[in-house]
């Protein structure tokens, strides 16, 4: 899944820190955001997840820092070839992106991380696996409705 942003260069650069982001086109870093959340426990916290990555773009994973929504959005300042169309005003997080672990070599892929959940489907059968009840957790969560009386015809 990993695959490298394709770059071209003339005579020998030495690639650095100070000098990465101006051979860059992917601007990968700026089609993206993440979002640390709690560590999920419980069958109500896996039922969040799964609301939340029911939305277009989102998908999930857990790293050495913890859990993290990703949000796959480009930031709308994003300009053709990369550059950032209010450089000069842009917010503080953005002035202090590091370059130090970024996708210039390539984005990461599901490899990278020790969990990662594309989409429903994938995060449904995490959570199927480790709860061995979790398709009848809503009859679990709401025994009254069990004995509520049903409704004739």
């Amino acid at each position: 899944m990993t695959t490298a942003i394709p770059i071209k260069f003339e005579g020998d650069i030495k690639i650095t820190p100070e000098n990465k982001c101006t051979y860059c086109r992917g601007a990968t870093c700026c089609t993206y955001f993440t979002h640390h959340i709690d560590t999920p426990r419980s069958m109500e916290d896996f039922d969040l997840l799964l609301w939340q990555i029911s939305h277009q773009n989102t998908q999930m994973y857990k790293d050495e820092d913890g859990w993290f929504l990703l949000i796959n959005n480009p930031c709308r300042h994003l300009q053709p070839g990369g550059r950032c169309g209010i450089y000069e005003t842009r917010p503080q997080i953005c002035r202090e992106h590091s370059n130090d672990g970024c996708e210039f070599e390539g984005p990461s892929g599901e490899e990278d991380f020790e969990l990662f959940f594309r989409d429903y489907d994938s995060l449904l059968a995490h959570c199927r696996k480790k709860f061995k009840n979790w398709d009848r957790r809503f009859k679990i969560a709401d025994p009254q409705k069990a004995h509520a009386p049903q409704a004739q015809a």
